[in-house]
């Protein structure tokens, strides 16, 4: 269903907007300030964290491509089980870091694109 997947797509939206901004100042930003890690470590994980911010702009793209032409459901196809995966590695990650899963912003932002997703393609 269309509108399931416009939403699917406002949520990753919103993933990518709370990932470059409060993700930005509350992870980003210590880690550039951090003068304990390698610079190797430090500049490779700020890299990262740029790759994970085009990841996030194209998954709202093509959750939208998806919504609005049934032509382009494969890409929704993709990044449906794509999103959940991401939801269960924040997850643990998180874990084995000693925190609570739903600490960690990606766990239930993924999952709840993961499940609208889900519902747009079944529907």
């Amino acid at each position: 269903m269309p509108l399931l997947l416009w939403l699917a797509a406002a949520m990753a939206l919103f993933t990518t907007l709370v990932h470059t901004f409060a993700g930005g100042r509350e992870v980003a930003r210590p880690l550039l300030d951090s003068d304990t890690l390698p610079p190797a470590s430090k500049w490779l994980n700020y890299y990262c964290w740029h790759i994970t911010t085009i990841l996030l702009a194209f998954m709202a793209a093509g959750y939208a491509l998806a919504a609005w032409d049934a032509g382009y459901r494969p890409i929704a196809l993709f990044l449906t089980p794509l999103c959940a995966a991401l939801s269960v590695l924040s997850a643990a990650v998180a874990m084995k870091g000693g925190i609570a899963p739903l600490k960690l912003p990606s766990t239930s932002l993924f999952a709840a694109t993961a499940a609208l997703g889900a519902a747009g393609l079944a529907l």
